[in-house]
């Protein structure tokens, strides 16, 4: 299995780093998640994806512990 670093990445508008962070925050707990992310492999290739909202929920929605090839 492959490590990431996945980033999610959101416009923020506030007068210091910690305000955006925390606005951040407050915009996770109370919306949708976001749909834009960067996506940085083990051998630093980094992609940027933005996820379409229905695809996204529905695979949320589904439990893919099940499937054996992620044991």
């Amino acid at each position: 299995m492959v490590s990431f670093t996945v980033t999610a990445t959101q416009k923020i508008k506030a007068d210091s780093t910690e305000e955006a962070a925390l606005l951040t925050y407050q915009a996770l707990t109370k919306s949708p998640a976001p749909l834009i992310y960067s996506v940085i492999d083990e051998n630093n290739v980094i992609a940027n994806i933005e996820l379409d909202r229905d695809k996204t929920v529905e695979f949320a929605g589904l439990d893919h512990t099940t499937d054996p090839g992620n044991w």
